[in-house]
């Protein structure tokens, strides 16, 4: 079958991305085509002419900018301006996805988002108006939803929201939905009746990855880590829902100079600075200078070259050097870096975060020190620093943690979930 697929961005490293790159190796493997329409291709994930750029689809691009300035960030009393290019926009996207589906025979459309969270209107829209009007199957893949933003999508204007409640989830006879939590499978079973598929994120457990080699085994050192230095790494990037504050009040609490906390994410994920600056005060209050460093500048998703040369390491290499990780979020709608761990085979410490952990992924019976509201209480401290000093019980864990990872998160579990989910 050939199955196209609709997304705002691919090739690039956000979580909808890559995960629709695991979806599309295993729909490949399962004997179907893949055809993608998307906004911006940051690198080629399926055969170039399978690819088809329209750049109205990107979340960049001057349409989707003004749609937003004018439907939530800026709204102005006066909505026809805004309303008469959301018809005529979603139109003719929708006129694209009409030739697109043809000129390719297409049988079944995959949305990637696209359809559940309204930070491009007039896509949602028009996809919404191709759905109607097709005599195809649709599946959403939703990994996140308007309720879930706070006011990130609410208008003082009714007609907008009416859009967004009415578009976002697209809810039609002819479509199918998967959901990446139980917690949103709830939520639909509430508002719209029926029950979506839970398709958990996943990980390929047959592929190495954090293995120590020649190349990171200098990582450490670059960072200015000795032998001794116990490195705790917070392989997440910089915002406020990461909790990452808890890990810095960790190291303070430990009190041993040679636990070396590294963040591996950059200021630049943290869109005002506000947060990042709290923490680097946070550091400076509790005298950690010297024991939380930040490795953004040597530590990206790949390997590779950087400033003048500058020797570049990937997050397999971060995990390959790691005692422990810490992930103390408050919130996450599943929570990967979690599972990047269990595949690490690093034990980790983690916040029983809301409000996905316990039910989809804590309940599996990972063993780690989770906290309860990012509360460090005495037994979970005295937990972490035994585990920091004990390489047995280290190995133990990682081997117990990557078993149930594989069981519950891996391509294979993703394959038999979408064998029935693209089953017409």
């Amino acid at each position: 079958m050939n199955i196209g697929i609709i997304i705002g961005r691919i090739g690039d490293i956000d979580g909808v991305a890559l995960e629709t790159e695991k979806w599309i190796k295993i729909l490949k493997k399962l004997g179907h085509t893949i055809y993608i329409l998307s906004g911006n291709f940051k690198r080629s994930v399926v055969r170039t002419r399978n690819e088809h750029v329209w750049r109205s689809l990107s979340f960049f691009s001057p349409e989707c900018e003004w749609e937003q300035n004018r439907a939530f960030f800026f709204p102005e009393f006066e909505q026809k301006e805004l309303l008469d290019h959301l018809d005529d926009t979603s139109n003719e996207i929708a006129f694209q996805i009409f030739k697109w589906v043809i000129k390719n025979k297409i049988g079944v459309i995959l949305t990637e988002n696209s359809t559940s969270l309204p930070c491009h209107l007039s896509m949602g829209i028009g996809i919404k108006k191709a759905a109607q009007n097709l005599s195809i199957p649709f599946v959403t893949h939703n990994h996140d939803f308007y309720w879930e933003r706070g006011d990130r999508y609410k208008s003082p204007h009714k007609k907008i929201k009416e859009i967004v409640e009415n578009t976002f989830p697209l809810i039609l006879p002819n479509v199918r939905h998967a959901v990446i939590n139980s917690y949103s499978r709830d939520v639909y079973k509430k508002k719209f009746g029926f029950e979506p598929m839970v398709v958990p994120n996943v990980m390929d457990f047959n592929k190495p990855f954090a293995v120590k080699d020649k190349y990171n085994s200098d990582l450490l050192s670059s960072l200015g880590l000795d032998k001794k230095d116990i490195p705790i790494f917070q392989i997440t990037r910089i915002v406020r829902r990461k909790g990452i504050e808890v890990a810095i009040d960790m190291v303070h609490k430990l009190q041993d100079k040679r636990v070396k906390l590294i963040i591996t994410g950059s200021a630049a994920d943290d869109a005002r600075k506000g947060y990042y600056k709290e923490l680097l005060i946070r550091i400076k209050e509790k005298k950690l200078d010297k024991q939380v460093l930040f490795g953004h500048r040597s530590i990206l998703t790949d390997r590779g070259k950087g400033w003048r040369g500058k020797k570049i390491y990937s997050l397999s290499d971060a995990y390959a050097n790691a005692v422990a990780c810490t992930y103390f979020s408050t919130y996450e709608g599943f929570g990967n870096a979690f599972i990047e761990c269990v595949l690490a085979k690093r034990p980790i410490f983690v916040n029983n975060y809301e409000p996905v952990y316990w039910p989809d992924i804590g309940s599996k019976g990972f063993k780690t020190v989770m906290l309860e509201d990012n509360i460090l209480t005495d037994k979970a401290l005295e937990d972490i620093e035994r585990i920091m000093h004990n390489k047995k019980e280290q190995k133990e864990i990682g081997e117990y943690n990557f078993k149930i990872g594989k069981e519950n998160f891996s391509l294979e579990v993703l394959e038999e979930k979408l064998e029935k989910l693209f089953k017409f």
